[in-house]
C-alpha cells in the first residue's frame, strides 16, 4: 500500500516542463482484436520510458476513461524535444508502435488514440495535495509540504492573497 503524506503537498518542479495526455477510445468493443494490440502498447512503451530516464520521460499516472471506455495517461516529460525525439525516433519503440497502429486500424475506425501537449513554463502552474501518497507532479518532482509561500494556489503561482478572501485550497 502507497505511502499516504498526511496534511497538505505541493508539487514543485525547477524549470520548463511538459504534460502529455494520451489515451485510446475503444469505439466497437466487439472488436477486441483491434484495440486490444493498441492498449497493450503502452505499458511496453512505459516500460522502456522507466527504464530509461535519459530519454526525459519524468513519469505518469494512468486512469480508466468512463467516457472513452479505455485507458489514458497523464505523462510528465523533461522538454518538448525528448517528448518528439520518443515519438520520431526509428530506434524506438514507439515509431513502430505507431506505424503498426496505422497500419492495422488506422483508418477502420474501431479505435481511436488522442493526445494533447501542454508546454508548462515556471512559474505557471500550481499542483496541491491533500492526504495522498505521491501522485501526478508531486510523484515526478519535488513534494513539498504546503505551508507559507506554498499554502494557496494563488501563491504558488506567485501572487499573494487577496485580503480578506479565504485562501483556497
Amino acid at each position: 500500500m502507497a505511502h499516504i503524506f498526511r496534511g497538505r503537498y505541493a508539487g514543485r518542479i525547477d524549470g520548463s516542463f511538459v504534460v502529455f495526455l494520451i489515451g485510446m477510445r475503444v469505439n466497437k468493443p466487439w472488436k477486441v482484436a483491434e484495440w486490444l494490440p493498441v492498449a497493450r502498447a503502452m505499458p511496453t512503451m512505459l516500460q522502456e520510458l522507466y527504464s530509461h530516464p535519459e530519454k526525459g520521460f519524468l513519469g505518469g499516472e494512468m486512469f480508466l476513461s468512463f467516457a472513452n471506455r479505455a485507458p489514458a495517461l497523464v505523462q510528465y516529460w523533461r522538454s518538448f524535444d525528448h517528448l518528439d525525439h520518443f515519438a520520431r525516433d526509428r530506434n524506438d519503440i514507439h515509431l513502430p508502435a505507431w506505424r503498426e497502429f496505422n497500419r492495422r486500424v488506422g483508418g477502420v475506425g474501431s479505435v481511436g488514440i488522442w493526445h494533447e501537449t501542454y508546454l508548462v513554463e515556471p512559474g505557471r502552474y500550481e499542483a496541491i495535495y491533500g492526504n495522498m501518497p505521491r501522485f501526478g507532479l508531486g510523484k515526478v518532482a519535488e513534494h513539498l509540504p504546503a505551508g507559507g509561500r506554498l499554502e494557496t494556489a494563488r501563491r504558488r503561482l506567485g501572487g499573494d492573497d487577496t485580503p480578506g478572501v479565504e485562501p483556497s485550497y
